[in-house]
């Protein structure tokens, strides 16, 4: 499958430090119809067989708290009623 990326500006990245997740959102956020968990912890979602957005699990365990400094938002997310 491929992904295609229309506007750089529409790609949201965001940091759910008290989850340790990474959460990657290309165009609007949508909810996803399906996903697909790979075997290093990364969930892809699509909506209508599209790439709608990547989840990175464990986070931290990738990544060290200074390379994310500018480049993600970093905040807990608010708990969804569905």
């Amino acid at each position: 499958m491929e992904a295609k990326i229309k506007d750089v500006e529409d790609i949201d990245v965001l940091y759910d430090k008290s989850h340790d997740v990474l959460y990657i959102s290309f165009g609007k956020v949508k909810k996803a119809d399906d996903s697909e968990l790979t075997g290093n912890d990364v969930v892809i979602r699509y909506r209508k067989g599209e790439i709608i957005g990547v989840t990175v699990l464990e986070f931290s365990k990738r990544a060290t708290a200074r390379s994310l400094e500018g480049v993600v938002k970093t905040q807990p997310l608010l708990e969804s009623s569905t």
